[in-house]
């Protein structure tokens, strides 16, 4: 078959329309003078217009174009491609589809071709923000093991005990400029509670190898000279792709979170190019891509393997989604903040089932929010499994734009365009509201103050019934919200000392608080309240307990500009929540250690010790393994626990503490309200915070800077590198395309149940020391110390695909208990799921594996179908899948199976130790039935999830790199 389009006259030319007195073109859909074209949702419209534009008659057709219109009578039904105008990459998922390209490049050389030509066609940006780790801290005891600071190279230059320092270092400790060395490191003064008195406390920081401590207080400079120093060899090869790729743009690190560069830097509301304006649009390698709909730019989450199917010119495929429209009606309650409104948002879609459909918001309610409250629901999408959460742009969204340096000429063009083709929306105007699939009606004076835990997002809880919940979750049984502590061990009390001093732990003490990234420091108005509870709390004499991990990571440097221009940064600063820098860190598991005596409490009382954060990832173990409660909450409730020091308390009958004078103080006291919040919101989150990310971004980051690259067509690999590796994903490739192999007597390599997770089967967080992984590493030469983690090693096929399988709660049916283990069929040996797979591909085996409902769900990553192909596994058979999942393993070239209604690994009676069979026609279809055989003599259909033609060819040539890199040869 054809793999260009061909070139002809673009079918819809004569809707082409100008602005601007004929300099700019757009292709005007009213022309269509179809009446489906109002009805149609404005997220639907975005689509449409793209398909018309795209239309090439090879990967858009006109058909495509006319299903799109007919969304009413086609939805779930056709498949449409969508080609996004960028797309968006961080650096955990991002580095895998770079070095995928770079290799595509060596695979195209190797065929006598000019490896140039291989760059992405769409614009894409690179933003580095998943790497930061927490090393110091100005909490006395907060570098204890400080995870990972050396370099982790090949040739293990990374400092460490009884290690020589690099040539590029100052010091053997690591600390710049020479502030601490191994002679003049002196004893720490003894601890004392944070927040105590009015003056701000200098708190010295702690050399991470020696904890003694640094005379330099600069926290975040020296976390981020960590980061560039262990993180090297990413950041060299990342430098090299903004130099040899074109349409690659690199975010170095130290500028902010994906999501919030996103929405301050990078998102253009139109795109003009070659003399045509159209909407801005982006798929992104991270589940919160989904952000950028609260400003009504239209985008979300694919895998990497489809992201670069879409860098190299493929449009994303998707069946034309249904949208709910969410009608918001009512008034914010003034104790509400944006976030109660996102979880009371969250948990009510999520009962409603819209998983994998869009959500379009209208109401008159919408217009109460803020440009930043809307992206802040926006970012949550993910949780109740929506495709997207799309606010239409309207007046609202313009004035958040002039905030943040768009000129008048650009706003008036914006405008202008919208409203030509009828994509600006006023909430208040009924006759404006579209048809939707089916209308959801959210009244927010209904909406509560609430967190979410302790395991799972969607399982909220009312800040006024925490404390009953709580004690709730103790009683009940292990599961999603129960622990299971007998009534005898309830009450337990365990005593420790800390910097001199004797405190006491129980079921439910707070021992991590962290204000992180990527879903409320978007939002001005939550982090303001935060620092004036900051503030007020400070005035107030209250103080948060030492040995609580606290930590302030704010999405980007517009977040501190402002908490700092408002003069609550160093209250925050004051009781604990000092800034560590900018990027995911405690949410994607890059938490310090514990203190040691807090952990052998922990471990002593086998006490439920809580954490509470303002994050969106807090499965069960994720934030530390000791800690197995973990809150979801606003910045101001964060904030909150941590002056209580405990999760099980009533804000409205028990107080936070005592003032110096021995006065009560309760969270009602030191609350802000919502004009004050508004009014300090209003004199600080204005043009200039933009104005500071703008400067950021151009003055640039001077270890960045002089970081040095290959300067070659081709990435000279590194044979010796633990970080960068050219995967096998092209070996063998020819130009002639094979047909489908069919499974032959294939063994099972894991059993597993219900809910398997993205984190399940590729963990982010550290390299446990006894994993596959840790043995790989140690190979060559590494110290546990210098292993850094799962999410900074992507870009080695090697580690990662020691790490699939690898979390410690995975629950694999034959072993019984969790942890990344398996069994060894033909042996019976229990073994490390890699080893297992190595022994059966020497012998030759092909492997399956058997799972139950919602395989995959979780955030985006490629190294979930990459890691499971590399271990050998062809097919995996499923009750269901997450539909983003069934993509990326179809763009691997694993095959989706999926049991037909009623069946399960259980009513077929399969114990997986059987041997499976699956043929594969050559003449494949979208939701063919196939029929699998086992070495029992059963047999059953299941239904192969290919939802495209395209599926299947991508399928046929070995996933979506093959397809790609044959058009190439």
């Amino acid at each position: 078959m054809a793999l260009t389009p061909p070139v002809k006259e673009h079918p819809y030319s004569h809707l082409i329309d100008t602005l601007q007195d004929g300099k700019i073109q757009f292709f005007n859909l009213q022309k269509l003078s179809d009446p489906r074209y109002d009805k149609l949702p404005l997220s639907i419209r975005v689509l449409l217009e793209a398909a018309v534009r795209n239309c090439d008659g090879f990967f858009t057709k006109e058909e495509d174009v006319q299903n799109v219109l007919d969304w009413q009578q086609q939805q779930s039904k056709a498949e449409v491609p969508f080609s996004p105008a960028r797309v968006l990459l961080q650096d955990f998922t991002g580095i895998p589809a770079m070095v995928d390209l770079a290799a595509m490049r060596d695979a195209v050389a190797k065929h006598g071709m000019d490896p140039s030509l291989v760059n992405p066609k769409c614009p894409t940006d690179l933003i580095v923000d998943h790497s930061l780790q927490i090393d110091y801290s100005k909490c006395h005891s907060a570098i204890q093991n400080a995870p990972n600071p050396g370099a982790g190279d090949g040739q293990s230059q990374g400092p460490g005990p009884s290690r020589p320092a690099p040539s590029w270092r100052g010091s053997q400790c690591g600390v710049q400029r020479g502030s601490c060395s191994k002679s003049s490191c002196s004893d720490p003064p003894p601890a004392a509670g944070r927040g105590s008195g009015q003056q701000i406390e200098n708190t010295p920081l702690l050399c991470p190898f020696h904890l003694k401590p640094v005379s330099d207080t600069e926290t975040t400079l020296k976390n981020q000279e960590l980061e560039l120093i262990r993180n090297k060899e990413r950041l060299q090869f990342f430098k090299w792709c903004s130099k040899a790729f074109k349409n690659v743009n690199v975010v170095p690190p130290d500028v902010g979170a994906v999501h919030q560069v996103n929405l301050e830097y990078l998102c253009r509301v139109v795109q003009v190019s070659d003399g045509f304006i159209y909407p801005d649009s982006v798929v992104g390698t991270d589940s919160h891509t989904t952000m950028i709909n609260g400003l009504g730019i239209l985008g979300w989450a694919v895998g990497g393997i489809e992201s670069e199917a879409v860098m190299l010119g493929q449009p994303v495929s998707l069946t034309l989604p249904e949208v709910v429209g969410c009608k918001l009606v009512g008034s914010i309650n003034p104790l509400t903040t944006s976030i109660d409104v996102v979880l009371g948002i969250t948990k009510h879609l999520r009962q409603a089932g819209i998983s994998g459909k869009f959500v379009e918001f209208f109401g008159a309610g919408v217009c109460q929010l803020s440009a930043p409250d809307r992206t802040t629901i926006a970012n949550m999408c993910p949780e109740y499994n929506a495709t997207v959460s799309f606010f239409p742009i309207d007046q609202v969204t313009l004035k958040h734009f002039r905030n943040t340096n768009f000129t008048q000429e650009k706003l008036e063009l914006i405008e202008s365009y919208l409203k030509a083709v009828k994509l600006f929306r006023s909430y208040e105007d009924a006759s404006e509201d579209p048809e939707y699939s089916e209308v959801i009606e959210i009244n927010l004076s209904t909406i509560a103050p609430c967190v979410s835990g302790p395991k799972r997002s969607q399982d909220r809880v009312a800040v006024s019934s925490m404390k009953e919940d709580f004690q709730s979750c103790l009683d009940e049984k292990v599961g999603f919200k129960g622990f299971h502590v007998s009534k005898e061990k309830q009450n337990a009390l365990v005593p420790f000392l800390h910097g001199g001093q004797e405190y006491q732990l129980a079921h439910g003490s707070l021992v991590i608080a962290a204000v992180i990234s990527c879903t409320n420091n978007c939002n001005p108005s939550v982090m303001l309240t935060a620092g004036l509870l900051a503030k007020k709390a400070v005035e107030a004499g209250l103080v948060v307990k030492p040995y609580i991990r606290t930590s302030l990571a704010p999405g980007s440097g517009m977040v501190t500009h402002y908490l700092s221009t408002s003069g609550v940064l160093p209250y925050f600063s004051q009781l604990g929540f000092e800034v560590i820098g900018y990027g995911c860190a405690t949410c994607v598991g890059n938490t310090a250690p514990l203190p040691e005596a807090v952990v052998d409490a922990i471990k002593q009382g086998d006490l439920v010790a809580c954490g509470v954060l303002s994050g969106n990832r807090h499965f069960e173990g994720r934030l530390c393994d000791c800690v197995r409660a973990n809150y979801l909450a606003s910045p101001p409730l964060v904030v909150a626990y941590a002056l209580a020091g405990k999760v099980g308390i009533d804000f409205e009958k028990e107080p936070l503490g005592e003032t110096s004078e021995g006065k009560q103080v309760f969270l009602r006291d030191i609350w802000p309200s919502r004009e004050e919040v508004q009014q300090t919101e209003e004199d600080t989150v204005i043009s200039s915070v933009f104005k500071d990310l703008r400067a950021r971004m151009e003055k640039g980051n001077t270890l960045w800077s002089s970081i040095e690259c290959p300067d070659s067509v081709v990435f000279p690999w590194d044979h010796k590198s633990t970080y960068i590796r050219s995967p096998s994903f092209f070996s063998k490739l020819g130009k002639d395309v094979p047909p489908p192999q069919s499974i032959e007597n294939a063994h099972v390599l894991l059993f597993l149940g219900n809910k398997v997770t993205t984190d399940h089967i590729s963990p982010a967080g550290s390299i446990a020391r006894v994993s596959a992984a840790a043995k790989y590493l140690q190979s060559k030469r590494l110290t546990p110390r210098e292993f850094n983690s799962y999410g900074a090693r992507r870009g080695n096929d090697a580690v990662m695909t020691r790490g699939t399988f690898a979390s410690i709660k995975l629950l694999n049916r034959f072993i019984g208990k969790p942890g990344p283990k398996t069994l060894h069929i033909p042996t019976g040996q229990t073994l490390d799921v890699f080893e297992a797979a190595d022994r059966y591909h020497r012998d030759g085996v092909p492997l399956i594996i058997l799972a139950g409902k919602d395989y995959g769900s979780g955030n985006s990553r490629d190294w979930v179908a990459k890691g499971p192909y590399l271990l050998g596994v062809r097919a995996v058979i499923a009750e269901s899948f997450e539909k983003l999942h069934v993509k990326q393993l179809v763009g691997v070239g694993i095959v989706p199976l999926q049991f037909l209604p009623g069946d399960s690994a259980d009513s077929l009676e399969l114990s997986g130790k059987e041997r499976f069979s699956v043929t594969l026609p050559e003449s494949l279809s979208p939701r063919q039935q196939l029929t699998v055989k086992t070495s029992q003599g059963k047999s059953f259909l299941v239904t192969a999830l290919f939802d495209t033609e395209m599926d299947v060819i991508f399928f046929q040539h070995g996933g979506h790199l093959r397809y790609v890199a044959r058009t190439f040869l």
